[in-house]
């Protein structure tokens, strides 16, 4: 039997986004409030930048970065070795049937902000700007 209700791209676009974005949330707060028992997650602020979902809703990638960018790589692990704990607890706080597949990844968008600042403020590009 086919879908009572079909649901345009768009709507399926806003869902993977909004869904996206509680998964953000919910990771943040977990972070936040020191839930997960881990001593290098407890003594280190990490941001949740964003959170990509895939469009089926299965899988997560979660871009975070630690506060000052201190100690990202220990960081990384350890939001590796607590995946289990996370996806259950997203799982739990989202009502879904299913845990997303949470994968952590470094949030690199600062340090191409910095690269392409860099870029422009160059004497030659500023040039070639200017023309």
């Amino acid at each position: 039997m086919a879908h009572l209700q079909e649901h345009t791209k768009e709507q399926q676009s806003v869902r993977v986004l909004k869904v996206g974005e509680r998964v953000r949330h919910i990771l943040s707060e977990l972070l936040a409030r020191g839930e997960v028992h881990d001593e290098t997650l407890s003594a280190t602020t990490v941001s949740v930048t964003e959170v990509r979902m895939t469009p089926d809703l299965r899988n997560a990638n979660a871009y975070v970065k630690p506060l000052l960018g201190q100690d990202e790589d220990a960081v990384l692990t350890a939001l590796r070795q607590n995946t289990a704990f996370l996806q259950r607890e997203v799982a739990k706080r989202l009502g879904l049937k299913f845990a997303p597949k949470l994968r952590f990844k470094p949030d690199e968008s600062f340090e191409e902000a910095d690269r392409i600042e860099r870029l422009l403020s160059d004497p030659k590009v500023s040039r070639d700007l200017s023309d």
